[in-house]
């Protein structure tokens, strides 16, 4: 068993086991991917500042997101067909969240179901909700979320048009894989994932399979959004959506303040500053670079999270300390969980845990809450100056 020290050596195994359309379809941006590279980047700008001689005994890294307690504050981000990195993945994710102590978020978008993640983990957990245009679909849905007791509903607001995913196309994304010559030959040298997937509880949309009719290609993540997703989804829908729930609703891919400050209004729970992971508009900023900003217009009305870039302890404590209250990570958990099942997600919580508790005490911190802008450098202009 190798000895995995960080986030990286969980990606290189990761790469080596899964097939690789799976591979590309986590580890890619739109277009260009600028977007997607920055997101991680542009962490490295900030800097942290060293502390000595302060009692480091006693540190936690305890918080809590949307009042929720939690080991830390990083959540699982919701990650459509995670089911075809890992055979059961949103199940095995969900237990390591669970037994860790964080938030885990079921993706509409999942290979397993709603009712399977919770029959699995008998535990509250996250879903997060596309909107349709199958007004229909989507209050059953909703209804399917409350059904499985989930704690709280996550609307993306930032896919109502799918981003062009240049590697997604050309590999002919599709959940089961389509049997191309291409997609044979691949996964003849991966063997050990597939053999794993044969005894997999599903291997096709979870959330839409037989909950759905009239979808001409339900394995195909652009026909599906190209067919059913909300062009028409504006404010008004998101507060109707809101009051349908009923409980904790996190509204996700805010990148602009206007947005964040019409968040606030419709009374979200909590917002999350996030690009999509640099998987929708390729060319807008980091999130780490817009947190600010953002933070500026709304920090005092609604939680503020931030996902997007995360890969290391020391990320989310440099998103902590500029102000947000919690994190997520998507693509890390990933790497983990194609990498070695439930134990490589456990191992990556463990990993970010780590250089989150070290870093936090060589900046002479003992909570997690306690860290502001004193523990950070950040350059001048961080956030760009543009011109009107």
């Amino acid at each position: 068993m190798p000895v995995i020290t960080n986030i990286e050596d969980l990606k290189r195994i990761y790469e080596r086991r899964v097939p690789r359309m799976f591979y590309d379809y986590c580890e890619s941006g739109s277009w260009t991917e600028q977007t997607f590279r920055d997101n991680s980047s542009d962490f490295d700008d900030i800097r942290l500042r060293q502390r000595v001689a302060v009692d480091m005994t006693g540190r936690t890294t305890s918080s809590k997101m949307i009042g929720q307690d939690v080991t830390m504050p990083v959540a699982l981000a919701p990650v459509g067909l995670t089911g075809m990195q890992c055979a059961d993945g949103e199940i095995k994710a969900a237990r390591a969240a669970r037994d860790f102590g964080v938030p885990f978020t079921l993706s509409t978008m999942s290979i397993n179901s709603i009712e399977d993640v919770a029959e699995a983990t008998k535990a509250p957990f996250w879903f997060q909700l596309y909107t349709m245009r199958d007004q229909d679909y989507v209050s059953r849905l909703i209804q399917r979320a409350k059904d499985a007791n989930c704690s709280a509903l996550v609307i993306t607001l930032d896919l109502q048009i799918l981003g062009q995913r240049h590697k997604d196309l050309k590999n002919g994304l599709s959940a089961p894989p389509k049997l191309t010559l291409k997609t044979m030959a691949n996964l003849a040298t991966k063997w050990a994932w597939g053999i794993e997937m044969l005894s997999a509880k599903r291997r096709n949309f979870g959330n839409i399979v037989g909950h759905v009719e009239g979808i001409s290609d339900a394995s195909s993540l652009g026909s599906w959004t190209a067919e059913q997703f909300d062009h028409a989804l504006d404010w008004n829908k998101i507060a109707k959506l809101k009051e349908q729930w009923g409980g904790k609703v996190i509204l996700k891919g805010i990148l602009d303040a206007d947005d964040a400050r019409m968040a606030a209004k419709v009374g979200a729970d909590a917002i999350v500053v996030s690009n999509h992971g640099g998987r929708q508009l390729d060319g807008a900023l980091s999130s780490i670079r817009m947190l600010p900003e953002i933070l500026d217009a709304v920090g005092d009305q609604v939680e503020v999270h931030l996902d997007s870039g995360i890969r290391s302890g020391q990320d989310v404590l440099k998103a902590l300390a500029m102000g947000a209250k919690g994190t997520y990570i998507g693509r890390a958990f990933i790497y983990g969980l194609g990498a070695m099942g439930q134990k490589g997600v456990t191992t990556a919580l463990e990993v970010i845990q780590k250089e989150l508790d070290t870093t936090m005490a060589l900046c002479g911190e003992t909570a997690v809450t306690d860290l502001n802008r004193k523990n950070l450098l950040v350059p001048q202009g961080f956030s760009g100056v543009w011109e009107a």
